[in-house]
C-alpha cells in the first residue's frame, strides 16, 4: 500500500525555515495561525498531511514561502507515496501507543525491544523523531512476531484494530496532552 506524506513538528518546521516551537506557537490558542483540527494524532502527537503543510504558508495573513528543496528531500525519505491533503482519507497509521494497546502489550519495553532488535515490521515514517506504521504494515508482520516470541503472544485486539480502521480509536495516544501555559485552559 503507498502511504500518504506526512510531517510532523520538525518537518513542518523545516518547510518553512523556522525553529520546531514555532509550530507549537502557530498552534497555540492566542496566535490561531494554525487549526489543531488539521492534524492527525498519533501516540498523543500532532503529524500533517505534506500537502496542507506546503499549503499552509499561503493561508496565513502574511505569506510564508516552502523550502522546495526541504521538500523534496521529505518525499525522498519518505519513499514512494502520495501527495495527502486535508480532507483526504488517510489509511490508520499507528504508533507505539496504539500498538502497545492492540497487542495488549504488559510494557513499552517489550515492543521497544522487538523493534530494537529487529524482529518488529520496519516503520513506514520516521517523523520528528518518532517511528510510525500503517496498521496494514502492524498486521501483517503478526506472524513473523509470533514465531520469534519467546514470552509474548502477539495476539491481536480485533476491537482495537477496527476502532483504529473505522477513526473511533480512544485510546492511549488518541489526543494531544496540552503542555505548557495553555494547559490548564483546556481543563
Amino acid at each position: 500500500m503507498r502511504k500518504p506524506y506526512l510531517v510532523g513538528h520538525q518537518e513542518f518546521a523545516a518547510l518553512y525555515g523556522v525553529a520546531p516551537q514555532m509550530v507549537g506557537q502557530w498552534l497555540s490558542p492566542s496566535r490561531g495561525a494554525l487549526d489543531p483540527a488539521t492534524a492527525t494524532v498519533v501516540s498523543g502527537v500532532r503529524y500533517w498531511p505534506l500537502g496542507f503543510a506546503v499549503r499552509y504558508g499561503t493561508t496565513t495573513p502574511r505569506f510564508k514561502q516552502v523550502d522546495l528543496r526541504v521538500k523534496g528531500q521529505l518525499i525522498a525519505e519518505q519513499g514512494e507515496g502520495w501527495m495527502a491533503d486535508l480532507g483526504e482519507k488517510l489509511p490508520p497509521i499507528v504508533g507505539q501507543h496504539e500498538i502497545i494497546q492492540i497487542f495488549h502489550l504488559p510494557a513499552q519495553g517489550n515492543l521497544s525491544t522487538a523493534v530494537a532488535s529487529g524482529r518488529f515490521a520496519d516503520s513506514d515514517w520516521l517523523l520528528s523523531g518518532s517511528q510510525l506504521w500503517l496498521l496494514d504494515t502492524v498486521i501483517d508482520a503478526v506472524p513473523a512476531l509470533r514465531e520469534s516470541a519467546r514470552s509474548v503472544p502477539w495476539e491481536v485486539d480485533e476491537s482495537v484494530v477496527a476502532s483504529l480502521r473505522d477513526g473511533t480509536y480512544d485510546g492511549p495516544g488518541s489526543k494531544v496532552l496540552t503542555r505548557g501555559r495553555h494547559a490548564k485552559k483546556g481543563l
